[in-house]
């Protein structure tokens, strides 16, 4: 109930900033937008699923990581793409190789929010967006810390930041003033509507584009709905629709980031999507090349189609949890702990894995089976808020990171 009301509100709050109709605009549903007195862009990629950090970024300078690894690590080139000498990145996101040497990409390892009990993805999240000092979701907690840092800014207006998808991200729900706008549940538009639609805000700067932009992704997102949490269609559809909405679902990505960088390039300085996928409890390798293919493609397609507006982009990319250490019997992982956080962006200070190593030894490991956190992964966004905006510490330990303490500056940023 509580989740049909808040949905009702949403899209009637929606439909009212926009200044239209549901019925004559039927693509009101996530899209958040809203300006302030930056000039720095910000993207936040929540990666749903608990993304495995060790496989991603692998710690191959550590002599227990192979021996915890046997299947998953079976006939790989542990040294093929090295970072520093003591971490590697997984051949699947060589595509980010270029990145690295060009110093637009970093990496933040054995990290994690303050969430330790159950390790559920539902918990995880909401701890994750919600920005909490607690180990359990806090019910009074309904506003996102991204939300919280627009609180913040005096001036904030309508087209500051937005979130992109179907989700209704709680990272930018809250008080500060946004747009809200997404692709419908389901969008089923004839040709003909949707050429009227096209004409009727042929001539409006605001829609004519964006209106476009927004039925296609719609399209692409409905398909992807169609397919199952194992990437099967139902039985009854065609290999020809089979192959659409398989190429659809790996396209989402990139069309959410080209969506973005066509907003950030206008007013807006803020923007959230997500990426799922990363339960990679079976047949690992597998499914971390599908997820590695899909945000690979996402940051991609922000650089190029950002153009020099990339110079002035930080990108941080956060999961709910990391993985355990050991694999399991089916060659994945189980939910663990530790993580890793993926950064990218011209502004940042340069190619680094960042964060102190906490060792794979039995007696290092988190409740003896997960990488043990060694810094929170909320310090990291708070000092991009800090050098980025301005937003004083003060601020950023208490009301937009609850109980946290910032640190020294890891200075990600240049």
């Amino acid at each position: 109930m509580e989740n049909k009301f808040n949905r009702r509100k949403f899209l009637t709050r929606s439909a009212s900033i926009l200044g239209c109709s549901a019925a004559a605009f039927p693509l009101v549903s996530c899209i958040t937008t809203a300006s302030a007195p930056w000039d720095n862009r910000l993207v936040i990629i929540v990666l749903r699923g608990g993304m495995d950090g060790l496989d991603v970024v692998r710690p191959i300078g550590d002599k227990n990581y192979k021996n915890l690894r046997p299947g998953i690590l079976a006939g790989s080139n542990l040294t093929k793409y090295g970072l520093d000498g003591f971490y590697a990145l997984n051949p699947a996101f060589s595509a980010l190789i270029p990145m690295w040497k060009a110093g637009e990409l970093a990496f933040a390892q054995a990290v994690s929010t303050p969430y330790r009990s159950k390790r559920s993805h539902f918990d995880g999240q909401d701890i994750l967006e919600a920005g909490t000092g607690l180990d359990v979701p806090d019910g009074r907690i309904k506003d996102g810390w991204l939300n919280r840092v627009l609180q913040t800014v005096p001036g904030v207006h309508a087209k500051t930041a937005f979130a992109v998808g179907r989700d209704q991200l709680q990272i930018l729900s809250g008080d500060a003033p946004v747009l809200n706008w997404a692709p419908s549940t389901r969008l089923d538009i004839s040709p003909a509507s949707r050429s009227l639609l096209e004409l009727i805000y042929h001539d409006d700067p605001l829609f004519q584009m964006a209106s476009t932009e927004a039925m296609n992704l719609a399209q692409t997102l409905d398909a992807n709905a169609m397919i199952d949490e194992n990437g099967e269609l139902p039985s009854q559809m065609s290999m020809e629709m089979m192959t659409d909405k398989a190429a659809s679902k790996a396209d989402a990505p990139r069309q959410l980031a080209s969506f973005t960088a066509a907003r950030l390039q206008e007013e807006s300085r803020i923007a959230s999507f997500s990426i799922g996928g990363w339960d990679t409890h079976n047949n690992q390798s597998r499914a971390l090349k599908r997820g590695a293919g899909q945000l690979q493609s996402a940051l991609l397609t922000l650089k190029k189609d950002l153009g020099p507006i990339w110079e002035k982009t930080t990108v941080l990319a956060m999961t709910e949890f990391g993985r355990s250490v050991r694999e399991n019997g089916t060659g994945g992982t189980d939910h663990g702990t530790g993580g890793l956080m993926i950064m990218a962006g011209g502004a940042l200070s340069g190619a680094k894995v960042h964060g102190k190593w906490p060792g794979l030894r039995d007696r290092d490991l988190y409740g003896g089976r997960d990488l043990m956190p060694a810094t929170d992964v909320r310090s990291y966004a708070a000092w991009a808020m800090h050098n980025l905006y301005g937003i004083e510490k003060s601020l950023l330990e208490s009301t937009i990171f609850p109980d946290l303490d910032m640190g020294r500056d890891p200075r990600i940023l240049a």
